[in-house]
């Protein structure tokens, strides 16, 4: 697997200082767990972080400082998540293989499965079939998207299985697909609720909670 697409720097400090949104944390410490690349570039965020602490008084320390997320590599018991589709942090969320999962229609070639997360923001996989599209939508907030399965296809590049799309507000009239050959499995985090540019997708969004 080669990872292309990474969290940006404002995102691997937030993730290093423990300061994502719940749902936001959830998918960058699933992608943390599969890039070696972020992986390392967290540990020394968490080293530098530790040694700007020790330097302060205890006094300035006092519930300033939140608790840090684990980086380390999965425990045995996850090991087989790990080397399959679905990292450590999600496969407990997820519950078994992707191919296990219970999937609600949401419209034409796409289905999902909402996930429950702690702390604020939406979490949800998404199956798209091949040459699927998501409606065009903007952003209320940050998005992370990382891919599983297939591949994504979207105006920033094409993302395929460990790859992250790290966006914002700034991104507007977004409509990605999935790969028309292997169509693609993604797991969703957002800040805020989608913004939908029409009608259909306004209408059908509160029952589909995304």
């Amino acid at each position: 697997m080669t990872i292309t697409h990474h969290l940006d720097d404002a995102t691997l400090m937030s993730f290093a200082a423990g300061a994502l949104p719940g749902a936001l944390a959830a998918v960058a410490a699933a992608h943390v767990a599969m890039c070696p690349r972020c992986r390392g570039e967290v540990a020394l965020l968490e080293r530098l972080g530790g040694a700007l602490v020790a330097g302060l008084p205890e006094t300035a320390m006092a519930g300033a400082v939140p608790p840090m997320p684990p980086i380390d590599g999965p425990p045995a018991a996850s090991q087989r998540a790990l080397q399959g589709e679905v990292p450590h942090p999600l496969a407990r969320l997820v519950g078994g293989s992707l191919d296990e999962v219970r999937w609600g229609w949401i419209g034409p070639g796409l289905w999902h499965r909402p996930l429950a997360v702690g702390g604020t923001g939406s979490l949800q996989l998404l199956w798209g079939a091949p040459s699927a599209r998501v409606p065009e939508h903007d952003h209320g907030g940050s998005e992370l998207t990382l891919v599983l399965r297939g591949a994504l296809i979207d105006t920033t590049g094409r993302y395929g299985p460990g790859d992250i799309a790290d966006l914002d507000e700034e991104i507007e009239h977004h409509a990605p697909s999935a790969d028309p050959q292997a169509g693609c499995i993604c797991v969703i985090a957002n800040e805020r609720p989608t913004r939908f540019r029409g009608l259909i997708a306004r209408l059908m969004q509160p029952w589909h909670g995304i």
